[in-house]
């Protein structure tokens, strides 16, 4: 994969993302509940399809690079641990303070803690241009989200700074294991391998909380068939082009790009759903559009040699 298709991978993986809530409301199926089988079915396929890659690249020739993380196998069931807690993080902090302020808060601090968690773990700082489109790009978010009126309660008082702790929480997390699997995948490990353990190891993790949680729901033709696009496209196929993605993007990058996921929603939204947005929100989206855009161009021709921080290349050479 060449470094111009890298881009193209994680925006058409945020475009999957972008689905899940239009999809989602086709299920009767509570929101928790739904989140769980998606992440079960999802990461049951991935975590199949890393077996199958593992056995291929062992019995084959193409040797593995060592990895650059200290310990890969561990940083990579904490990731899995992430993976799962950012599903628990979010679902409860919106349920503490709202969708909109839940997943303004989460979604658009998500690319912050990632370019930091990338700075600190590739010693590469971010250059100003991705610093301004992301400011771009998540307040544009921001806008979309509350529709410029504001996330309700906010001059009040009366938003709960414990929803919205977990809802940063939650950002952090999802910026974590991004930046472990763009380590892996660094280190010279298969991209759907690294996809695979991290979300099959919380697949098992997220398995009691969708049996709690009560799975009856998939008994019903409707039902299964919504956790199956779930599961396989939105979480399946979409994390694969995330990580194929990896390969050649910097992870702050990628973590800007992901923002395209609420656009997509919003767009949808209006076409499938009938919803209405206001020309603040219209506003908010082409400004993160633009955000989008910007993050997404080529770094430029000064320095033909340098290697973007946190792309494959960077992070197999940052330790030798």
């Amino acid at each position: 994969m060449n470094s111009r298709s890298g881009p193209l991978a994680v925006v058409a993986a945020a475009v999957l993302w972008g689905t899940a809530g239009t999809v989602g409301t086709l299920a009767s199926a509570a929101s928790v509940s739904l989140a769980a089988a998606r992440l079960v079915l999802g990461g049951a396929l991935l975590g199949a399809l890393a077996l199958v890659t593992r056995r291929r690249t062992s019995n084959g020739n193409v040797p593995a690079r060592r990895s650059p993380l200290v310990s890969p196998l561990v940083s990579l069931i904490l990731g899995a641990v992430a993976v799962a807690a950012y599903q628990l993080c979010y679902f409860a902090a919106v349920a503490r303070t709202g969708v909109a302020i839940g997943t303004v808060v989460a979604i658009g601090s998500g690319p912050v803690f990632t370019g930091l968690l990338s700075w600190i773990a590739g010693r590469e700082r971010p250059s100003g241009r991705w610093a301004l489109a992301t400011a771009a790009a998540v307040a544009g978010c921001v806008v979309l989200v509350t529709g410029g009126r504001g996330t309700g309660g906010v001059g009040a008082g009366g938003v709960d700074a414990g929803g919205v702790a977990l809802a940063l929480l939650g950002g952090l997390l999802y910026a974590f294991y991004a930046v472990v699997a763009a380590r892996a995948i660094g280190g010279g490990m298969a991209s759907g391998v690294v996809m695979g353990a991290l979300f099959g190891g919380a697949a098992v993790l997220m398995l009691p909380v969708l049996v709690l949680t009560g799975p009856g729901w998939l008994a019903h033709p409707g039902g299964l068939l919504t956790a199956l696009y779930l599961g396989c496209a939105t979480t399946g196929l979409a994390y694969l082009l995330y990580g194929r993605g990896l390969r050649t993007t910097p992870v702050a990058t990628a973590a800007t790009l992901a923002l395209a996921e609420p656009a997509v929603a919003a767009l949808l939204g209006v076409v499938a759903l009938r919803e209405h947005l206001s020309p603040v929100s219209w506003a908010g989206l082409a400004l993160l559009a633009l955000g989008l855009v910007v993050v997404a161009l080529p770094a430029g021709a000064r320095d033909p040699d340098a290697v973007a921080p946190g792309t494959a290349r960077a992070a197999a050479g940052s330790r030798q």
